[in-house]
């Protein structure tokens, strides 16, 4: 079906583009009028007129033949369905498999009327055809993206093959001369970070087996399989990747790092490469950092009103410390970039110290910590001091000496801000105590701290309402009272547009504790961290369970995903 031939009723056709007030009246009446003059169908002419958008057309007529729409740049595409068709078929009949429905295979069409289509396609994967339609350019996005992969991947294992049999040199000695820039290997690596950005992932990982080669993204928090390319291939995408980031490619024994910058869809991304020696090769984690997530607002990160209220106003104090706690990959990085986009001024002196610089900040001068060099958390926070600071940022508290100048810094007059590894808020206190600061020089200086953890935001377009039973609520200790209404909540089930797992995007879980006098008292009485909890929640604090099963009541998340992530 094209937009182009509209061989429907009329009336139902403009029914539905009023309904859906994708145009007005006075635009509907204007393209009748012209395709009666112009002898055109009337969508082409909502088209030519910029009336409507062709998603948004085609939708309009999927519904009309009873078909589902679906949106190819939002779909999760299973590479297995794709196979299933050769390429030259689905550039043939403009469609792509996209899923499969239990035996059943889903194809996405441009031309849902193309009945020779289906015919052949089910004839070659010798299963049932379910129709769905999407637009013309998102099928032909997709092709060229997904078939693309593929063909990279087999012409550089024919190519590479024929230039060691020629040449008898290794893919590193290939990849390493000039003009090496339009080498196969060189596009496969390409397309890897170019599927990784569009497939939303925050790290790529490339695993070398015995007899093969995996590659995995980190979406959400968890790790798909991607491909895995031929065993031949290690060689040459670990020395393509190494070349990038300006990592020694003759160096196999110990791990490297560095860094490169890419763009991708005009957007600048920032990589960062780890290397790790094991009995099969070196396996290489890149971690992409995507400069538009420091740029996010601190009431994006999905704070409740009342903890963003009392975060608010500890960091908009002159001095004192902040501690952001949680486990790796805990969003903390991304917090505290947030709350020193809000800091940064003109009339204050920013300054960071971090291992390594993750994000570049406009007007924030950033310091990157070389302990080879002998420029640690520690002497760096220092000469730091000496630059007459306001703000000062300190990527990670990990040692007794970066503890004690930070503690000393915020009792100085300077806002300092960092990060500590603990499970909740009020270990914070007790750990520094334990870390050798003096309790009351800690309970002087620290003036709030925020614990979180990121869970699962589930999948807005597939999530179900349900209302749960008494059990499962005491189950989860979850917060209710027996003489209430049970609540309605909503769990995973799962579709195409989350690749069948319920969940897309994350969201944070917060817990903010106010060092407030009492508090203070028990830690220089050298209290227990479980007591030092139950005053903070008796005076207000959100403990991480119950602002994770707020957002459940929300809607935004499921008792089993907040119970995955916070003991």
């Amino acid at each position: 079906m094209s937009v182009a031939s509209d061989a429907r009723p009329a009336g139902q056709l403009d029914q539905l583009l009023l309904a859906r007030e994708l145009v007005s009246p006075d635009q509907l009446d204007e393209a009748h009028l012209q395709a009666g003059q112009r002898g055109l169908p009337l969508g082409r002419i909502l088209l030519d007129l910029g009336f409507v958008s062709e998603a948004g057309l085609v939708s309009v007529f999927a519904e009309l033949l009873n078909l589902d729409f679906v949106d190819l740049g939002e779909e999760h595409i299973d590479q297995s369905a794709v196979a299933l068709v050769p390429e030259a078929v689905a550039r043939k009949h403009s469609c792509i498999p996209v899923r499969f429905e239990g035996a059943v295979l889903v194809l996405a069409m441009s031309e849902p009327a193309n009945v020779v289509a289906v015919d052949d396609i089910r004839a070659l994967t010798k299963r049932d055809i379910k129709q769905v339609v999407a637009t013309k350019a998102d099928v032909q996005n997709a092709i060229n993206r997904l078939y693309r992969l593929d063909r990279a991947a087999e012409s550089l294992v024919e190519e590479a093959v024929d230039e060691h049999e020629a040449e008898n040199a290794s893919l590193e000695a290939q990849l390493a001369r000039a003009g090496a820039d339009d080498a196969p290997i060189i596009k496969l690596v390409n397309l890897l970070v170019t599927q990784a950005v569009n497939d939303r992932a925050s790290d790529i990982h490339i695993e070398p087996g015995e007899k093969t080669l995996l590659v995995r993204f980190r979406i959400d928090g968890v790790l798909h399989e991607i491909m895995n390319p031929p065993k031949a291939l290690q060689a040459g995408i670990t020395s393509r990747l190494k070349i990038m980031a300006d990592i020694n490619i003759a160096e196999r024994r110990i791990p490297q790092d560095g860094r490169m910058g890419v763009v991708v869809q005009g957007k600048q991304i920032d990589i960062r490469v780890a290397t790790l020696p094991t009995v099969y090769g070196e396996k290489i984690v890149m971690r992409i950092l995507d400069k538009s997530s420091v740029l996010l607002e601190l009431q994006d990160l999905g704070f409740l009103p009342q903890n963003f209220q009392r975060f608010q106003k500890s960091f908009k104090k002159p001095y004192g410390e902040i501690l952001v706690t949680g486990p790796t990959g805990s969003g903390k990085s991304t917090t505290l970039y947030a709350t020193m986009n809000i800091l940064n001024r003109t009339e204050v002196n920013c300054i960071t110290v971090e291992d390594p610089v993750e994000y570049r900040l406009p007007g924030i001068n950033q310091v990157q910590t070389n302990p080879k060099a002998g420029l640690t958390f520690a002497s760096a926070l220092r000469s730091i001091l000496r630059s007459d600071p306001d703000i000062v940022l300190i990527g990670e508290i990990r040692d007794r000496e970066t503890a004690q100048i930070a503690t000393e810094a915020a009792l100085t007059g300077h806002l300092v801000l960092s990060t500590l590894h603990t499970n909740d808020a009020p270990s914070a206190l007790t750990r520094l105590v334990e870390m050798g600061i003096e309790p009351y020089l800690v309970a002087s200086a620290l003036d709030c701290v925020l614990a979180q953890r990121l869970a699962r935001k589930l999948c807005d377009k597939c999530k179900e309402p349900y209302v749960p039973t008494p059990e499962e609520l005491q189950a989860a200790n979850f917060p209710y009272a027996a003489d209430e209404e049970m609540p309605k909540l909503h769990r995973a089930v799962g579709c195409s547009a989350c690749t069948s797992t319920g969940y897309k995007s994350r969201l944070a879980l917060h817990e903010v504790m106010v060092v407030t006098e009492q508090i203070e008292k028990l830690v220089v009485d050298h209290a227990s961290s479980e007591e030092i909890k139950r005053v903070a929640v008796a005076q207000g604090m959100i403990t991480l369970r119950d602002d994770g099963m707020e957002k459940v009541k929300q809607g935004h998340t499921s008792i089993e995903e907040v119970l995955r992530v916070v003991v």
